[in-house]
């Protein structure tokens, strides 16, 4: 299960957050998540697929020449996976670290958290 953890945390950070294109990111979301996938930000909490559709694009347009890239590889135990990433302006010292821990069942994330680092603040 462990190669099959490693991709789907890989997919989170580049097929779902750090792709632009709305219907190729929610293809990915259709094949990353459950379909009630429970995602823990750290100042809410999304439940279902809808809802990350929603949430993921709303992150896109905040930002969106921004890129996101894993930091470290992926590490996994047993149906848990763990992928650090970065997040700033593409060419640019990141604004934000963070980490992103998936719990997987049957080939799809079943829950997700998020941690974020500010690094700094951009005008």
């Amino acid at each position: 299960m462990s190669s099959n953890v490693a991709d789907l945390m890989r997919s989170n950070l580049l097929d779902v957050f750090d792709e632009l294109d709305p219907e190729r990111r929610s293809a990915a979301i259709a094949r990353t998540y459950a379909e009630d996938v429970v995602w823990h930000e750290p100042d809410r909490v999304h439940r279902g697929r809808e809802a990350f559709v929603e949430r993921t694009a709303e992150l896109r347009a905040q930002c969106p020449d921004w890129v996101f890239q894993p930091d470290g590889p992926v590490s996994v135990i047993d149906d848990l996976g763990h992928l650090g990433f970065q997040y700033g302006p593409a060419g640019q010292p990141p604004a934000m670290t963070g980490m992103d821990i998936a719990h997987c069942k049957d080939g799809v994330i079943v829950e997700l958290y998020t941690f974020l680092t500010v690094l700094r603040q951009l005008s």
